[in-house]
């Protein structure tokens, strides 16, 4: 009998899907049973867009201070969280997070251009890998943010930034920097 691959043997990724259509090619949903792959996606430019949404998440979990290279501490965080987002709105946790990188992720940025020595900022399009990749790293950041110094764990903190995220919310600061990001292009056009 072949059981199908679910992630913590709970979350089941044929349910989830990519409702965001420039998206769907770099959210990667390939069932895995642990977001582990040990560096697998990094020898070739763009692979890292097959490797799990889940995986990328955990990594950018993995940043400088407390959490820097402890990745067993990172996955137990996203497990525990995705545990706390179950309970709190009986939704599939991959489909919250999937839902939170395409409520986060900016469409347009500004760049730099100088013109003899002048300096502007243009309003400029982001292609779709970089757009999950400011995403996922916009929510880390403001996990960060809101763990430190706080009573609750940062279990508590990434699952209530990935709701929040995912309804589009003011209160999470991950749409809060994408809505300054686009309001900043917005000006620069």
């Amino acid at each position: 009998m072949h059981e199908e691959i679910k992630l913590f043997d709970k979350w089941d990724f044929n349910e989830v899907e990519v409702r965001d259509l420039g998206l769907q090619r770099y959210i990667s949903l390939h069932p895995v049973f642990f977001p582990h792959s040990g560096g697998r996606y990094q020898d070739q430019r763009f692979k890292k867009a097959e490797m799990s949404i889940v995986e990328r998440f955990t990594n950018k979990l993995m940043k400088r201070g407390k959490n820097a290279g402890k990745k067993q501490r990172a996955i137990n965080i996203v497990r525990i969280a995705f545990d706390i987002i179950y309970e709190r709105t009986g939704e599939n946790p991959i489909q919250v997070l999937v839902n939170a990188i395409t409520n986060v992720a900016p469409r347009e940025e500004t760049t730099r251009l100088t013109y003899g020595g002048v300096a502007q900022h243009i309003a400029v399009d982001i292609s779709p890998l970089r757009r999950v990749d400011l995403a996922l790293r916009y929510m880390s950041n403001a996990i960060k943010q809101k763990s430190f110094n706080n009573v609750k764990s940062v279990e508590e903190v990434t699952a209530e930034e990935l709701v929040l995220a995912s309804k589009g919310d003011q209160a999470s600061a991950a749409v809060k920097k994408r809505q300054e990001i686009e309001r900043i292009a917005l000006s620069a056009r």
